[in-house]
């Protein structure tokens, strides 16, 4: 292996630990205690190496982002390619996005509410987004109905479980309802 080689492997490990850190302490305590000195401390290298790799939060915010985006499309494509039938993938496919929610707060956060430098809806989008969207899109579209578009579809109702899984999380819906938010959802909006 020459040097360079072993250099950038050593640096793109360097990145991914930042990441993983990064990911585990705003899971633990949120994103306001995610600083770069915290980081740096954590990981046990100086500030200018974070730097080095990320210009600041908002990147590692997005590198966040862009892991949670592939994580939910494969969690997402493994559900839904378990069952039969549009209605279940569909089902499956609402479980795991709001499953995936509760699970991961802060990569949802990352995802979907903070500023991380990412482009969304539009040319120059990351792949994994645009990946992520797709994996949601594989399902809906066969129940987005007849002259329904089916990545408006997809967008509607992305955009209500999306709702869903920010007002349970808020403490704004009873959880004991969620299965039944989901059922709800399923046979209102999906033409199966």
């Amino acid at each position: 292996m020459s040097v360079q080689e072993r250099k950038r492997r050593e640096r793109a490990e360097r990145e991914r630990l930042i990441v993983a850190t990064a990911r585990e302490l705003a899971e633990q305590q949120g994103w306001d205690a995610v600083t770069t000195r915290r980081l740096a401390e954590r990981i046990e290298y100086s500030q200018p190496v974070l730097y080095s790799h990320f210009r600041g939060k908002r990147e590692i915010i997005g590198a966040v982002a862009l892991q949670g985006a592939t994580e939910m499309a494969a969690a997402v494509r493994t559900a839904t390619s378990a069952t039969d039938g549009p209605r279940e993938r569909v089902a499956a496919l609402a479980r795991t996005y709001l499953g995936f929610a509760a699970r991961n707060p802060a990569v949802y956060d990352a995802l979907f509410q903070l500023d991380g430098g990412l482009a969304y809806a539009r040319e120059d989008t990351p792949e994994p987004l645009k990946d992520a969207f797709a994996a949601l899109l594989e399902s809906l579209a066969e129940v987005a109905g007849d002259g329904v578009h089916p990545a408006l579809f997809t967008e509607v109702f992305w955009a209500s479980l999306h709702g869903l899984a920010t007002l349970t999380r808020a403490g704004r819906l009873l959880p004991q309802d969620a299965a039944q938010r989901v059922e709800l959802l399923v046979d209102r909006l999906a033409v199966v």
